[in-house]
């Protein structure tokens, strides 16, 4: 029997609408619903057996905390159901790797988890969305997806959901995995890697049940000659932690040390991250090596586990 699964939307460019077929930026996101979707691809019965749900029509860029703990909670009711093999989610990709990274520190390895999107609109000349939604079930349905935790799959390429980041603000290949890079390729289904992340599934989604949304953690960027003052606010906003994005390898400029520390004696995290878009920050800094650094996690995922942190008490930060 063909396996069985639940594809849930959330609206995102690959729903999107726009009044010409050569328009690719003036689009309303989110405009179809799964069924349209779905009737845009065929052979995808051929592939699993479907059923659909829209849990959100959003353009990504207005995902918030508060639908993610949505989102958790709805692919946790469906992986639960003997019917249920898998579940894929069409998603934007402007907060796909935030998204991709949260469930991931939710939902341990099992059932699959596989994430899609596209960056043309689906009514655009050569729209990128039916194939990469023909390909997302592709690996959904395939054995051997379960067990890898949450998955991306973009432009026959598979990522660990926890080291996707986009890019680019309009190629085809915008999603892709600095330093580690893909687990495999669609169309036939191969993985050639394993999820080098091991913090799938570290915060119980039990723990998060009676959260509506999480803690305010804030991201600062700092620049060259930046004003600390930026975070002396931070306990005045009521923020339970704040990523700072830092230059180099997380390297805190010396006029924010004191700001740093003041922040930190107030009862707000803070938390040392780069701007640069590869490489790890080290434990210490030579600035004040009192702040702890993201490790690998760039200032959006660091943002994401220091919430679940300040939300559980479980640790989220690895070096």
């Amino acid at each position: 029997m063909a396996p069985r699964l639940t594809l849930l939307s959330t609206g995102g460019t690959i729903a999107g609408r726009a009044a010409s077929a050569a328009d690719t930026t003036g689009y309303t996101a989110g405009a179809l619903d799964p069924a349209a979707l779905i009737a845009a691809v065929p052979g995808l019965d051929t592939l699993a057996m479907l059923s659909c749900e829209a849990v959100f029509a959003i353009d990504s860029k207005d995902m918030t905390p508060a639908r993610w703990l949505t989102l958790l909670r709805t692919v946790r009711q469906h992986l639960a159901r003997a019917d249920c093999d898998g579940v894929v989610i069409t998603h934007g990709t402007d907060t796909l790797e935030e998204t991709a990274f949260f469930l991931h520190l939710c939902l341990p390895p099992g059932k699959p988890v596989v994430l899609t999107a596209a960056m043309r609109p689906a009514t655009a000349l050569s729209a990128d969305g039916p194939m990469n939604l023909y390909q997302a079930v592709a690996v959904a349905a395939d054995p051997a997806a379960h067990g890898k935790g949450v998955l991306v799959v973009m432009n026959d390429t598979i990522f660990a959901g926890a080291t996707v980041v986009k890019r680019h603000t309009g190629a085809l290949d915008a999603i892709t995995a600095p330093d580690v890079g893909p687990l495999g390729h669609a169309l036939p289904v191969r993985f050639v890697a394993t999820p080098v992340d091991d913090t799938a599934g570290r915060v119980p989604a039990d723990a998060l049940a009676a959260l509506d949304d999480l803690p305010r953690v804030d991201i600062l960027h700092v620049a060259a000659g930046s004003d600390p003052d930026l975070l002396a606010g931070a306990a005045d906003r009521h923020c339970a932690g704040v990523v700072l994005a830092l230059p180099g390898n997380g390297s805190l400029p010396a006029a924010w040390v004191d700001a740093a520390r003041q922040a930190q004696a107030a009862g707000v995290r803070v938390l040392r991250a780069s701007r640069t878009p590869a490489g790890a920050v080290s434990p210490a800094a030579d600035a004040d090596a009192a702040l702890p650094g993201s490790g690998r996690l760039n200032p959006v995922k660091a943002r994401i586990a220091l919430m679940l942190e300040q939300a559980t008490g479980i640790a989220c930060l690895t070096p």
